[in-house]
């Protein structure tokens, strides 16, 4: 045998031992290929009800959008008529309780200050304007603007 010819000879048996090992890819490759065709049948079995499950739930859910939008408009109704029954029955109701409120602070002043301007020894008290007397009272109100 020549050179040429044992050159042949190898490369023919690391030609058979590649085809083989390719061979031998193709297979487990075809049998990864069926095995992912029947995955993705079974997925898109399983998510055909899955996405028809959903889409009923979007579609309640819509319906329960719709139903607190109305109770929100209801409930802005309710406040909108809350606020002017409220404006209502203070300007109907304030004034005047605010008017008696007044009449009975200015009536318990007046009294208030008939039984202190009253003197107690019933002697008569000398008002002198500029001037403090020596039995004049200390610690009353010091605001000028003040009619005590």
């Amino acid at each position: 045998m020549s050179g040429g010819e044992v050159a042949g000879i190898l490369v023919a048996v690391f030609w058979a031992i590649l085809v083989s090992f390719l061979a031998l890819v193709l297979v487990r490759l075809a049998g990864t290929l069926k095995a992912t065709t029947k995955m993705v049948a079974e997925i898109s079995d399983q998510a055909v009800p899955l996405l028809a499950d959903a889409s009923a739930t979007v579609r309640s859910a819509h319906t329960q959008l719709a139903r607190v939008d109305a109770i929100a408009a209801d409930v802005q109704e309710v406040t909108a008529n809350a606020s002017a029954l409220s404006s209502t029955v203070s300007s109907a109701f304030g004034g005047p309780l605010v008017k008696i409120a007044a009449f009975g602070y200015g009536v318990r002043r007046a009294i208030g200050k008939k039984a202190a301007a009253a003197p107690a020894d019933g002697a008569q008290r000398t008002v002198v304007i500029g001037r403090t007397l020596p039995g004049a009272r200390r610690g009353g109100r010091r605001n000028r603007r003040s009619k005590d």
